[in-house]
Order: structure tokens, then C-alpha cells, then sequence
């Protein structure tokens, strides 16, 4: 009988499958645990709950306008000014989770499924990094790692991180947090700095290519870089609108035209000597440095414990008009190329052998070069490092590759090779200028331009250093004699040779002061028709009858605390003052007699809005009412019959002094100014500080050096040199009527005690000679 054959048993798998749960399981333990000592921080030190809550990043500090325009900004390493999620275009939202994140909405800060789809893949399919594990990257990861262990370490902080800032923000927040942190190389951290120097505007303002570019670069933003590698990053562009046409933030057709087009790129880039309000920005550095030496930082935890002006995001609330300091910065510009063309046209070295000097002997030139350039930072570095003083002066005398300034040049700049002594000599034949406004009733100053270019001429002239004001100080003279006389400007003097005696109001001799062309008419000159044209010979004897006391105490009044000596030779403008004096001064003048403080900063706020400073006005009642009037209406003569005539009449277009230097001429004025010239000895120094209603307007101009100037009257007054500036910085103004710039009658007081009306006396026949009628005759 055969053999029954044995059934086959079937495999047992309970072994196997036994098995494969114990590796999963264990695997699933592992990674709990992994997680759990990573989040103990076994595995390097973790942000604490405070960190998490408040992530230290350095933030800049805003500078903003009047008008709400952003004038720059102070940092360190970091230009970051954080914007709100609601700041944020939608399509950069849309470009940045359907490039970096599809699932954004859908994980708690891993993606599981692009994990598992980048582990299988070995990241050949796409990484499986999550915008809030590329949050936690940006916020705490300080370098990466080049192990593959300590990688892998690193990438699991990350992910718990990452899960915790989930837990502690909202989606849109960790949105917003991201785009704030990001650098996208060239000082622009985070998407607002981003946006204005990529495409010059706000990030609301994006367009949708503009929004995939910046999205683009945060793959790489060094590799794709839309300004060194234009056509990576136009492919990147692209892949970014394909995107968010495959999760149908855009139509296919959307997705078509966008991509045609070319990469537009507006490249602004910032820093602290270009852009607007540069030499205004370095005084405000100077002001917040004061500040936070007198106000302590509350102190908090895991905060610096001083407030610091690069790295706090602090808002400082500025009374700059950006409009305004724009045709400030244009009016200089101008002027100042034109002026420099004719310096130079006069200055040659076979019309001045001493060129950029006018009559200075060898040895006086030879002190001016030596002072230069020990003051200057080569010898200052080179003296701290050690290096004998013979070597730096051999320095001195080598050729060496450098970039100056040029005012031929677009950039205002050009290449050149030269000795820095040399270059030393050609920076002192460029004429210097400054300008100030100042709205009176407030103090709040609008403009504020201190010289030609910061970057190569850092020193401010508006409020650093002084020069002489010239005949710009004359009106404080006329203003303590109405003041304590009771005079009008309707009242008459002889322009006669007149001398104060030795010994009178601290004379150590005699003063006889020269009308500028050395001429004496004999005439009966009203107050009015002498200060419009500086008549010395008048303004000797106010001086003479009121006495330099009551006039210098007016000036301090005025808020100008210099030491100015009590000596009727201060009438011709011998003391020394800048713009910002001056501006602040005048501005009694048109404010009704009340002397108003300047003011530039408005509030400063921290990075969280809190208020931490708020101004209060500082003024003082220095004038009467009538008084204050009767001096802009002397002024108004000026404008109207004086050495400021040129700012209303046309009938020399055809000189050549006005074709070659009187830039913008003519400007065909009609409205009231006040006003005054001004031209200090030698004509070193040429002003104007114009007035209307609601803006008070002060304008110097002259060389670094005092030597430096025009031989000709005619160049070198200050009708020439400064009214110019004034005369294209207010065709501007009143071209932009949302300024509101004041053509308007100054306010005469109710009952006003003192005559100004002098047109009975013109009727009778008293003097009006018009200053204009010759050039050489100009105010002095």
C-alpha cells in the first residue's frame, strides 16, 4: 500500500511580522526620545520659552518724515524694519507657500509627507523643509554643521523647534517673521528693506513677478541674486510663477504673461552717506547718542540694557518734509555744479598761480596743506599704528589709486591717481554750501542740507563751526534801535562818512566803517531804503545811538549764546554764526516776535510703539508784535528795491553774470519776502536768509577755507552765491501746492504802533535808488 504523501505546512510570518513592530515601535520610541532629549537639550543648548516669545533679532532704527517717508535708516550689519503680515501682499504669501510650502496650512511645522517623500528620495524630488523649520534655521541655528551626525542633530532641533514656534504663533506670524528675518544680500534684511532696494517701493506696493523674484532668492539668495546673476534668477523667477500656477494662485495664462516678461529690477541700494537727508541723518545720530546717555533702558530680560540706535528698531519721528528736502538737495545741486564751473573757469593756474587761494603768500598756503593733513584720517591712523612721522609724510607723497569727488560725473565721482597730498589741495577748491528751513510758528525745521555731497564733504555746515554773518546780521541791529528807540523804517538818515569816537562803547580807537564802494551819497536814506541796501554808514550810526548792549542782548535772546564782543564793529557782521542760528534767529522775526526753538525730533517710539520721548516746544517772547512787523517790513525792501530784487525782475536775461551763475534766473516772484543778503570780507562768505509767512529759508555758501572765494564782487555777494539756492528751492516749493508753502501777506498786528507806510516819503521826493542798477554796488 503506498505511502500517503505529508502536507506541505504553511510559512509561519508571526515571527516576522513580531518582529517588524518591535523595529517599528522601537523606531517610533527613538525618535520620541530623540525628540525628548533634543527638546532637554542634551543636544546643544534650546531657545528657552522666552526667546521663542521674544526671538533677539537686530532691528533697525527708522528715520521717518513729516510725511511718513522713510529718510533712512541706522544699523550695523542688519538695515531690518519689521512690517506687519497685513503689510504683506497676498501674492508674495501665495508665491512663498507654493514655492517653499504647499502643505503650510495643512502640518504643525513638519511635513511628514515631504519628509518621508525627501528620506526615500534621498531629496532628489524636493526637501522637506517647512517655512517654520526655515524660520527656526534663521532665528537659532548660528552656523551649519559639516558632519553628517551633527547635521542630523541639527536638523532635529530644528524640527522641535520649529513645532514649538507653531505652538506659540500663528500661521500668519510665523509668516510675517520669516520675510522680516530673511537677507537678501546688499543691507537688505527682511522684505521691507528688500523691496525698497530691489524695486524702490513698499512691499504692499509688489507686483506678482516682483514678489516671485524675492521669493526666488530664498532658496539661495547669494546664488540667486538678481543683480550679479540676472538670468539664474530669471529662471528662478519663472519657476516660482510655475508654482503657484500648479497650485492655482495663477491662471495658466497669468502664469504665461508673467513669465514673458523681463526681469525689471529697480536697484536702490542703502547706506548711511547716500540717499536723502544724509548730513540731517549724521546730526541725528549725534542728537540719539545724547538721548540715550540721559534716558537708561527699563531693563528686561534677555535685553541689552542700553538703548542702541543700530540694533533696537527704534521709530524716530522727524520734522523733515521728504518732499521739501528733496528740492533742497536739487536746489544745491543746481546751483552749486553751475557756481563750481565758474570758480574754476576763474581759478586756473595761469589766471591764479595760487589756485584754489587768492592773494596768500607761499608759507601761509604751505600752514593751511600741513594743518589739512594732519587732521585728516590717513595721518590720524597711521600716527595711532605706530608709524614714525617721517614715513607719513613720504606717504603723503606717493601716487595712489583713489576716488574723488566730480561734479562732470553722473555718479559725481570718477577714478583717479593722485598724491593724497594733491588730494588734499583739489578738495579745498570746491565751494562749500549749506541751507536750513524752518517753519517759524512751530520751529519745525523741513530741510536741512549741510553740503554738497556727504559722502565726499562730511562736515556740516549747517550747524557745525560758524562763519561771519556778514550784513545778514545788520536786522538785529535795526531791531534793537525800533526796539529801544521807537524808530520806523520810514525814519531818515544822512549816508554820510561816520566815525565812532575812541573809547565809546569799548572802542580802542576810532571806527569809521566804508560803504562798500567807498562812496558817501550825502542823501537822506529812509531805514528801509539803507537796510535793502546795505548802507553801512546808516547802520554805524544805529549801532552809535542804541549801543552794542541792548543789540547783543537781543541775539542771545535770539538764541545764539556765542561769545560776541560788545563793540560797534559787530554791526557789520563780524561774529560768527551758522545757519541753524541764523534760521532759528529770523524766525522770531516772522513768528510775531516770539523767538521759537528748532525743532527735528518730534517722538521716538520703540520697536513695540511705546513712546519714549515727545517734545516740548521751547520759546520765548523777544519782540513785540510791532516791532516783529516793522523788521519784515524792512526786509520786504529787500525783495522789492534791494540786493534780493533779482528774486521778482526778468530784465537781465541777457547779462552775462546772470547767464553764467545766477542759475534758474528768472524766477519771477510776486508774492511777499522777507529777506537779506549778506557778503562778508573779501567776499569769503555769501548768504541769504529768505522769509515768507510759514517758512524761514537761511542759505551760506563759500570755501572750506576763508582764503578761497571770488576776486569780483559781483561773483562773490551774496545775491550771487547763496539767493540762487533760496530762488530754486521755493519755484520748487510752490510747484507742489499740497506743501502749502504761504504766498500770502505777512499778519500785520490789529493796532500797530510804528509807521511802516513810507510812500508819502517817496511821494516827497526821499531817495530810491535801486541797488540793482549796479552789480559792483552790491550789498557788502
Amino acid at each position: 500500500m503506498a505511502k500517503a504523501k505529508k502536507k506541505k505546512s504553511a510559512p509561519n510570518f508571526t515571527r516576522f511580522i513580531k518582529w517588524f513592530w518591535i523595529l517599528f515601535a522601537t523606531g517610533i520610541l527613538g525618535v520620541v526620545v530623540i525628540f525628548l532629549l533634543a527638546s532637554w537639550g542634551l543636544f546643544g543648548e534650546m531657545p528657552t520659552f522666552e526667546r521663542l516669545e521674544n526671538p533677539q533679532t537686530n532691528l533697525a532704527t527708522e528715520i521717518i518724515s513729516s510725511d511718513g517717508q522713510t529718510l533712512g535708516k541706522f544699523y550695523l550689519d542688519d538695515n531690518r524694519t519689521p512690517v506687519a503680515y497685513e503689510d504683506l501682499p497676498q501674492n508674495l504669501v501665495n508665491a512663498l507657500i507654493a514655492t517653499e510650502d504647499a502643505r503650510y496650512y495643512e502640518h504643525s511645522g513638519i511635513d511628514a509627507r515631504g519628509t518621508l517623500r525627501a528620506m526615500v528620495f534621498l531629496g532628489k524630488r524636493g526637501g522637506a523643509s517647512t517655512i517654520s523649520q526655515q524660520l527656526s534655521k534663521l532665528l537659532f541655528t548660528e552656523r551649519i554643521s559639516g558632519g553628517t551626525f551633527e547635521r542630523i542633530l541639527q536638523k532635529v532641533k530644528e524640527w522641535v523647534i520649529a513645532i514649538r514656534l507653531e505652538r506659540q504663533y500663528t500661521k500668519e506670524e510665523i509668516i510675517t517673521m520669516y520675510m522680516n528675518i530673511y537677507d537678501f544680500l546688499y543691507n537688505a534684511d527682511g522684505i521691507r528693506s528688500a523691496s525698497r532696494i530691489y524695486f524702490g517701493k513698499e512691499p504692499k506696493d509688489l507686483k506678482t513677478e516682483e514678489s516671485a523674484i524675492l521669493v526666488g532668492m530664498l532658496k539661495n539668495s547669494s546664488l540667486y541674486n538678481p543683480v550679479r546673476r540676472p538670468e539664474l534668477m530669471l529662471q528662478r523667477r519663472n519657476t516660482v510663477l510655475g508654482q503657484m500656477a500648479k497650485y492655482d494662485f495663477i491662471t495658466e495664462a497669468e502664469r504665461d504673461s508673467l513669465q514673458a516678461l523681463k526681469m525689471d529690477i529697480n536697484f536702490s541700494p542703502e547706506s548711511h552717506r547716500e540717499g536723502l537727508a544724509t548730513y540731517f541723518r549724521m546730526y541725528l545720530q549725534r542728537f540719539m547718542n545724547e538721548w540715550i546717555e540721559k534716558n537708561p533702558k527699563p531693563a528686561m530680560e534677555g535685553e541689552r540694557d542700553r538703548w542702541n540706535i543700530f540694533l533696537d528698531g527704534l521709530k524716530i519721528y522727524t520734522t523733515i518734509d521728504a518732499r521739501m528736502q528733496a528740492n533742497a538737495e536739487k536746489a544745491v545741486e543746481a546751483h552749486m555744479k553751475n557756481l563750481q564751473r565758474e570758480f574754476f573757469h576763474q581759478n586756473t593756474p595761469e589766471r591764479n598761480p595760487t589756485t584754489p587761494f587768492v592773494d596768500l603768500e607761499k608759507e601761509e598756503i604751505d600752514g593751511i596743506i600741513e594743518r589739512a593733513m594732519k587732521n585728516s584720517d590717513r595721518w590720524r591712523e597711521m600716527k595711532n599704528a605706530g608709524v614714525a612721522e617721517d614715513e607719513i609724510r613720504a606717504s603723503f607723497r606717493q601716487k595712489t589709486e583713489m576716488t574723488v569727488f566730480d561734479w562732470n560725473s553722473e555718479t559725481r565721482e570718477k577714478d583717479t591717481v593722485m598724491t593724497p597730498l594733491d588730494s588734499i589741495r583739489y578738495y579745498k577748491t570746491f565751494l562749500r554750501a549749506a541751507l536750513m528751513s524752518m517753519e517759524p510758528q512751530t520751529g519745525h525745521v523741513k530741510a536741512w542740507v549741510g553740503g554738497i555731497n556727504y559722502k565726499h564733504f562730511q562736515y556740516d555746515n549747517v550747524i557745525q563751526g560758524a562763519r561771519q554773518a556778514g550784513s545778514t546780521f545788520k536786522p538785529f541791529v535795526y531791531a534793537a534801535a525800533i526796539d529801544q528807540l521807537r524808530l520806523s523804517p520810514c525814519d531818515s538818515l544822512p549816508d554820510s562818512q561816520y566815525c565812532i569816537e575812541a573809547g565809546k562803547h569799548g572802542n580802542p580807537e576810532a571806527w569809521c566803517p566804508k560803504n562798500s564802494d567807498g562812496k558817501y551819497s550825502g542823501k537822506m536814506f529812509t531805514l528801509k531804503h539803507a537796510l535793502a541796501n546795505s548802507v553801512n554808514t546808516v547802520t554805524a550810526q544805529l549801532i552809535d545811538r542804541v549801543g552794542p548792549k541792548p543789540v547783543v542782548s537781543i541775539v542771545r535772546n535770539l538764541g545764539m549764546h556765542r561769545e560776541i564782543p560788545e563793540v560797534p564793529s559787530i554791526a557789520l557782521g563780524t561774529p560768527d554764526f551758522n545757519v541753524y542760528e541764523m534760521v532759528g534767529a529770523y524766525g522770531t522775526f516772522a513768528n510775531q516776535g516770539v523767538y521759537v526753538k528748532p525743532v527735528m525730533v518730534t517722538r521716538i517710539e520703540d520697536k513695540n510703539g511705546a513712546v519714549l520721548y515727545e517734545y516740548v516746544p521751547e520759546t520765548k517772547d523777544v519782540l513785540s508784535k510791532d516791532v516783529a512787523y516793522a523788521m519784515v517790513n524792512l526786509m520786504q525792501g529787500v525783495t522789492e528795491g534791494g540786493s534780493g530784487t533779482r528774486l521778482r525782475h526778468d530784465f537781465n536775461k541777457e547779462n552775462t553774470l546772470y547767464k553764467e551763475i545766477i542759475t534758474g534766473y528768472p524766477y519771477g516772484f510776486t508774492n511777499p519776502i522777507a529777506g537779506k543778503t549778506g557778503t562778508t570780507q573779501n567776499q569769503s562768505d555769501g548768504w541769504f536768509m529768505g522769509m515768507v509767512p510759514n517758512l524761514v529759508t537761511g542759505v551760506w555758501v563759500g570755501g572750506e577755507d576763508r582764503a578761497t572765494h571770488f576776486k569780483s564782487l559781483s561773483y562773490g555777494q551774496g545775491a550771487s552765491m547763496a539767493l540762487p539756492i533760496w530762488g530754486l528751492y521755493m519755484k520748487q516749493n510752490y510747484a507742489d501746492t499740497e506743501l502749502a508753502v504761504s504766498q500770502e501777506e505777512f499778519v500785520e498786528p490789529e493796532e500797530l504802533s510804528i509807521n511802516v507806510d513810507c510812500t508819502k516819503l517817496i511821494e516827497e521826493g526821499a531817495d530810491t535808488h535801486d541797488i540793482e542798477d549796479d552789480l559792483d554796488d552790491l550789498d557788502f
